[in-house]
């Protein structure tokens, strides 16, 4: 009995342990939100006045972009954020005036990879069906009008409304915006929660993992002019 007991509770100790130190100590934290870098080539406050750089016409996603996911969730009773990301990102956006007035972006759902070989093969098949759906499409549908200051390099926030095509659902969403000029380029960074169950997304939660019911949808884009 008393070796029974032992065992038992080694193998309690290596059922509740082993997760934890895989997440604790074996499992490198999740990657931070995309976000605007820090540096920017375009100084902000300056003696010198910048004349405003011509940004009307047509720009294109160029090297650097990044999309993905990200969502909580509960692995054998640790917190975790599971982050998955792909820099196959293909679109433009026109500018006229001092406008966005129409924008297109896809991602390519095949080519997202997390930390993990198990949660790709979930995501690529059960959850997001990307045999069938692969790609994410957004379209502008508003729009967005650019502050004075953005031509000097400033940083902007704004809301813009636009259509999102995800597993083969399409509907309105809001994304919440960060842009500036850095350079030659206009870089971006957006983000909007998806709520699974408004998508026909079915639960990501399996056996010892638990997962919110919502995650988010997160670019980087570093667009070049056309």
């Amino acid at each position: 009995m008393r070796k029974l007991a032992l065992v038992a509770l080694a193998l309690v100790a290596l059922f509740v342990g082993g997760p934890w130190v895989y997440i604790n100590v074996i499992r490198e934290d999740a990657p931070e939100e995309l976000s605007l870098t820090e540096t920017t080539d375009v100084p902000v406050e300056s003696t010198i006045v910048l004349e405003p750089i011509d940004v009307e016409g047509p720009w294109r996603v160029g090297a650097g972009s990044l999309a993905g996911y990200r969502v909580d969730e509960i692995l054998f009773g640790q917190d975790v954020t599971a982050v998955g990301r792909t820099e196959a990102i293909t679109g433009d956006f026109v500018i006229e005036g001092e406008s966005v007035v129409e924008a297109q972006f896809s991602v390519d759902l095949t080519q997202v990879t997390s930390d993990s070989s198990r949660r790709d093969s979930q995501f690529a098949n059960r959850i997001m069906d990307v045999l069938n759906f692969p790609t994410a499409d957004f379209v502008l549908e508003s729009p967005i009008d650019l502050p004075p200051s953005a031509l000097m390099g400033e940083e902007f926030t704004v809301t813009t409304s636009g259509t999102l095509t995800l597993r083969g659902r399409s509907g309105p969403v809001e994304m919440l915006l960060t842009a500036r000029l850095n350079g030659s380029l206009i870089e971006v960074s957006a983000s909007t929660e998806i709520v699974f169950a408004d998508w026909g997304i079915p639960d990501p939660s399996l056996p010892g993992v638990t997962t919110e019911d919502f995650g988010v949808l997160e670019v980087l884009l570093k667009m070049e002019k056309s």
